[in-house]
């Protein structure tokens, strides 16, 4: 979830490829390609990008790992929390994510994630915070934070996400996914501010193929 790009300081439940929802209860895997690989607004990389997981869900608790291609190394999330249902149409949900590299690529990021529903709108808001790494060029501490705002209907969704804190910039998503051949197949275009894309495209399109299964 590289919320840093060209220096520390320049310019990561969950977009089209990120983390599958587990649909039951038990064991499930997923894995994916994306043309290129974007976390909230940012651009992790401008390849195509390999992914796997592997969910967990009993009762309210979830729990999963995630891994993805970042070109220099891995990105290694793990992630648990209880997802409950307040009425019969709003839940909720609370966790836990940490994001690990086992490469320069970045430090890493530990938040707490809260999550609203109501029918075809969905409300993130995440605090976390990012780790010193002065082998990943990163000198200090730092405090963020995330609000997502997502509208889904029909395979097409809307998203739109402000960072805060000590970082700063906000993005505008809208996508389309379906199922073809088995597969989760879908497009997304990305409209990001300055602050974050630093050097690169404020513009971008990406595809996702994706495919999930019990265990």
């Amino acid at each position: 979830m590289k919320l840093t790009k060209v220096s520390a300081l320049a310019a990561v439940a969950f977009a089209t490829l990120g983390y599958s929802q587990v649909a039951t209860a038990g064991w499930s895997a997923n894995v994916g390609l994306v043309s290129e690989y974007h976390f909230r607004g940012i651009e992790q990389t401008s390849d195509a990008s390999a992914s796997a997981g592997v969910d967990y869900e009993s009762g309210s608790f979830y729990a999963g790992a995630w891994t993805a291609d970042v070109g220099d190394g891995l990105e290694v999330d793990l992630y648990g929390g209880f997802g409950f249902d307040l009425t019969e149409e709003v839940s909720a949900s609370v966790g836990f994510t940490t994001y690990q590299y086992t490469g320069d690529f970045d430090s890493e990021y530990n938040e707490v994630n809260l999550g609203l529903s109501f029918g075809m709108f969905s409300v993130e808001y995440s605090i976390g915070e990012h780790s010193a790494d002065a082998s990943a060029g990163i000198d200090t501490d730092s405090d963020y934070t995330f609000l997502g705002l997502t509208v889904e209907k029909n395979g097409f969704y809307g998203t739109y996400g402000s960072h805060g804190d000590d970082f700063d910039g906000d993005y505008f998503e809208v996508g389309y996914g379906t199922e073809i051949g088995g597969f989760d197949a879908g497009v997304s275009f990305i409209f990001a501010s300055d602050d974050l894309t630093g050097s690169g495209s404020d513009e971008n399109i990406y595809f996702s193929l994706s495919k999930g299964f019990a265990l």
